[in-house]
């Protein structure tokens, strides 16, 4: 019985052993998404390729699903804890709307010698491009505020910059927080495009204690964020929960 374990472990030793000696493909990253792009222009990404193995990677070949994408690796043959980066071009003249494309990426890895890459894009027409230009964008100076310790029985306040990052005017919709105990006052409902507004957060802390999350949310015009949510934390000592 020892007999066979031990040969169960030996065999598993060797397997280790075998795929530490032999090269082995590691991509950083096996998806790129160009987010939206304007028709005609072109756009590229490094992809980075590491041989975490023993022996020298050899990249054989590297190829696209389409001829709107070029690919180029850096260098052919990797060198143990070497690297490379695979260049993929993009070109997005006669296209329009969503697109997937693969690259794919054949290596002398025997445990993984097919490696498969994903490139995407929205392609919008120039037209399409003035039209977003116009709209609002909401951005916020941050997301989450600590009052840190406090007493119980205060209230406390803090203020957070609204911007609009847009080129068209941003709407506040609606505000709601996530109890009585905070309240939400907006400086306008209406920010220009570049100007700046505020909103000032009140928390009231009677009768509570303990730490303490609550959240508010800013609904917006902004039709890629049309919310936007606050978070506020406090550790209020002595009261009640």
């Amino acid at each position: 019985m020892l007999n066979k374990i031990f040969s169960i472990v030996l065999l598993l030793f060797y397997s280790a052993l075998a795929q530490y000696a032999s090269p082995r493909a590691v991509m950083s990253s096996l998806n790129h998404d160009f987010g939206t792009i304007v028709q005609g222009v072109s756009v590229t990404h490094n992809f980075v390729i590491k041989n975490l193995g023993g022996e020298v990677l050899q990249i054989q070949s590297v190829k696209a699903s389409c001829g709107c994408t070029a690919v180029s690796p850096s260098k052919r043959e990797l060198s143990a804890g070497d690297s490379t980066v695979i260049k993929v071009d993009f070109n997005s003249a006669g296209r329009k709307g969503k697109q997937t494309k693969y690259i794919n990426v054949v290596t002398n890895d025997p445990a993984n010698p097919s490696i498969r890459l994903t490139i995407t894009c929205n392609i919008i027409e120039p037209s399409e491009k003035n039209k977003q230009s116009a709209l609002p964008k909401i951005q916020l100076d941050t997301t989450e505020f600590d009052f840190g310790k406090v007493s119980e029985g205060k209230i406390y306040e803090h203020t957070f910059s609204i911007k609009n990052a847009g080129s068209g005017t941003l709407e506040i919709k609606d505000i709601k927080t996530s109890c009585g105990c905070t309240a939400a006052l907006i400086s306008s409902k209406k920010i220009n495009a570049g100007k700046t507004g505020t909103l000032k957060i009140e928390l009231d802390t009677a009768n509570r204690s303990g730490k303490l999350s609550r959240t508010v949310v800013i609904k917006s015009n902004d039709p890629v964020e049309p919310e936007k949510i606050l978070t506020i934390h406090a550790d209020i000592t002595g009261g009640a929960n």
